[in-house]
């Protein structure tokens, strides 16, 4: 953990461009935010979370243009919907 004075530095330094995000998740997302990472040769849980948003904006981007893209996406939208609370915090 850092110290308040070490948070409140990397605050002031990336004030514009960047924002902490902390977040409550169960113990399965924790352990497939490590796998992903380990997959895509990314840097940990961190660049798991900004991975997946990469990839939720390309698949949304790509269903304008694209049926079955535009299929997929309405299924897992529907799909984490339906199962909400299992991922909720």
């Amino acid at each position: 953990m850092s110290t308040a004075e070490g948070q409140n530095r990397w605050r002031q330094k990336n004030k514009l461009v960047k924002r902490q995000l902390n977040v409550m998740a169960r113990t399965f997302v924790h352990d497939t935010l490590e796998r992903v990472a380990a997959e895509n040769a990314l840097r940990g849980k961190a660049e798991a979370v900004t991975y997946a948003a990469f990839i939720v904006m390309a698949l949304e981007q790509h269903a304008t243009l694209n049926p079955e893209a535009r299929r997929l996406l309405d299924i897992y939208r529907e799909a984490y919907h339906r199962d909400r609370d299992i991922y909720a915090p």
